[in-house]
C-alpha cells in the first residue's frame, strides 16, 4: 500500500482566498483600513464581554451582602 502523495504547495484557506482577492479589488490603504476596522469590532466586543462579566460579579458580590 503506497501512501498517498505529498503537495509540495498546501490547498490554501478560504481566508488565504478571500486576502488574495482581497489584494486585487483594494489598495494597500484600503486593506489596512478595513484590516484596523475589523480589529476595532473584535476589541469592542471583548470590552462588553468584559463588562458583562463585571456587572455579574458585581451582582454577585451584593448579592450576598444583603
Amino acid at each position: 500500500m503506497q501512501a498517498a502523495p505529498v503537495r509540495a504547495t498546501p490547498i490554501p484557506s478560504f481566508t488565504d482566498a478571500l486576502r488574495a482577492v482581497e489584494s486585487l479589488l483594494l489598495s494597500s490603504g484600503q486593506r489596512t483600513a478595513r484590516r484596523n476596522a475589523w480589529t476595532s469590532v473584535l476589541e469592542d466586543r471583548r470590552r462588553a464581554k468584559d463588562r458583562v462579566e463585571a456587572q455579574r460579579v458585581l451582582e454577585e458580590v451584593t448579592s450576598a451582602r444583603l
